[in-house]
């Protein structure tokens, strides 16, 4: 047996010449691994945060006084006023006035978020603009007007021209530093996904995005994360909102609640993957219908406040998991 050292063989390296080796192969993977971790994997990506809004509806026609102290209980930094029949919130501040509003807002560290005015249609918003610019509010949301149970190319003409008709509301929400988010909803022109994608193709204006309710589309996780993507930055407020037993009825409170995310059987992890491919932003509301209409979701503030929470907390496990 040869064991002389033979320095020409091509298999046989020194120790330092392995140590070396060692050295540069454990550099080359933090390399590597850094360029991972700065590229933003998703699956690993945990700064995506939901943004939410509460919706004063939610409590009835209780007093403003109240509802503030619940909007950071929710994990919420601003407040969704609602007028009649949903709530009498808009009346509210109408009867105090905007000092007085204004001053109970600071007082609970909350600042108005949305205007909700469906009953003002998306025709008669002049003074509710300048309204929200005195209070600092960037958003209204309201419905279409036009047709219903269109489909195609009468579609398509329809919101084309509800997109001419919107242009000088939309020019004086310019002016107001205001958002005009169209909800989608049934028996209106805007009910249907091509609605939807038809006024963002047809309506370019900054001032005016989609607030988008899945209580009023088909309860398909997927067709409602399509949606999301091909919306992506028209997308101004998603409704964290199922359809569940329905709101037009009188039935007992679980099945009512089972509109609420995470208490219905709609699965929110595609659609908040969605959510988090498009980098929203905007806001997110946790929502029901009571029937009738102006009644809380709960018996008491405090347990309405509860169920939002489940709900949130139903919605932080699904991003956890993607």
């Amino acid at each position: 047996m040869n064991n002389s050292c033979n320095t020409n063989d091509p298999s046989h390296i020194t120790r330092r010449e392995a140590l070396q080796q060692s050295l540069t192969a454990g550099v080359l993977a933090l390399l590597i691994n850094s360029k991972i971790q700065a590229s933003g994997s998703t699956t690993n990506d945990t700064s995506f945060k939901l943004n939410y809004l509460l919706a004063s509806s939610l409590y009835g026609y209780t007093k403003l006084e109240e509802i503030l102290p619940e909007v950071h209980k929710t994990g919420s930094s601003s407040i969704d006023i609602w007028p009649k029949v949903h709530g009498d919130q808009r009346e509210q501040l109408d009867n105090m006035g905007e000092e007085k509003f204004n001053q109970l807002l600071k007082s609970h560290q909350v600042k108005l978020g949305c205007i909700t005015q469906y009953k003002l249609g998306p025709f008669g918003l002049q003074n509710e603009m300048k309204l929200a610019q005195r209070l600092g509010c960037q958003t209204i949301v309201t419905g279409g007007k036009g047709p219903s149970k269109l489909t195609g190319s009468e579609l398509k003409s329809a919101v084309k021209s509800f997109a001419e008709q919107m242009k000088p509301h939309l020019d004086v929400a310019a002016d107001s530093n205001v958002t005009i988010a169209i909800e989608n909803h049934a028996n209106n022109i805007f009910e249907s996904v091509d609605s939807l994608l038809y006024l963002i193709e047809l309506c370019q204006h900054k001032n005016m995005g989609i607030a988008l309710a899945p209580y009023h589309l088909p309860q398909d996780p997927e067709i409602i994360a399509k949606l999301i993507r091909d919306l992506d930055q028209r997308l101004t407020v998603f409704y964290a909102w199922q359809h569940g037993m329905g709101s037009h009825q009188k039935q007992p409170r679980d099945q009512e609640l089972k509109q609420l995310p995470g208490h219905g059987t709609l699965e929110f992890r595609p659609i908040l993957k969605a959510l988090k491919e498009i980098k929203f932003n905007g806001w997110t509301s946790i929502f029901m219908h009571a029937f009738p209409r102006g009644l809380a979701i709960h018996e008491s503030t405090d347990k309405a406040t509860i169920e939002l929470n489940k709900s949130r907390e139903y919605l932080a496990n699904c991003l956890a998991s993607l």
